[in-house]
């Protein structure tokens, strides 16, 4: 009972801090709303889909990830897709990459339980996304999903079933140097692809 209630609190944790960085990042952006969204056009669609969890809404209006941009598309043997929508520099030197996990296969799929990774402490804490690396192949380093102090992973967590309709992601790594541009990412039982960053 203890450790679900401290997932509970990770993840809604996690979210809001999610909510309130994406938020801040829209803000930055500037723009009078109105006319912003009449300059993008299509790319203020994806944001209000059926698709986004009502948890990252709660955090404070459309705190979606942005889907109109496409780094990555990664198909994996086992019905399952994965879509990179962004790789973004944060403030303190992290890179948050986001993207939408989707079922190929017609039917629900099961996330399998190689995403959460090998390390004993995130096993744990029960089904996520740690086991997704960078690899920056300039600087020949590898990059894994951060922790906090209890080990928890910077990182979506609770996805078990995924369908058609998909679901979306976060994970959270150290920032690579400024100067490195593109980095290859590596999530188990999936092909390696690259991603640039912004």
């Amino acid at each position: 009972m203890h450790v679900r209630y401290g997932v509970t609190t990770r993840r809604v944790a996690t979210a809001a801090l999610l909510a309130t960085t994406l938020t801040l990042s829209l803000t930055a952006c500037g723009g009078d709303g109105e006319g912003a969204a009449k300059d993008q056009g299509s790319s203020s669609a994806p944001a209000a889909s059926g698709n986004s969890k009502p948890k990252e809404e709660e955090g404070g209006g459309n705190t979606v990830p942005d889907t109109s941009q496409t780094l990555a598309t990664i198909n994996g043997s086992n019905g399952l897709q994965i879509v990179i929508h962004s790789a973004v520099r944060d403030t303190g030197g992290f890179l948050t990459v986001s993207g939408t996990i989707k079922s190929t296969a017609g039917k629900t799929s099961y996330a399998p339980i190689e995403w959460n990774g090998q390390e004993q402490v995130v096993r744990g804490t029960g089904r996520s996304l740690a086991g997704i690396t960078l690899v920056d192949k300039a600087e020949k380093k590898r990059y894994y999903v951060l922790r906090d102090t209890d080990g928890y992973p910077l990182t979506t967590t609770g996805i078990s079933n995924i369908d058609a309709a998909g679901t979306a992601f976060f994970a959270q790594f150290p920032a690579p140097p400024d100067g490195t541009t593109e980095v290859a990412i590596q999530i188990p039982l999936m092909p390696t692809a690259t991603i640039a960053i912004s």
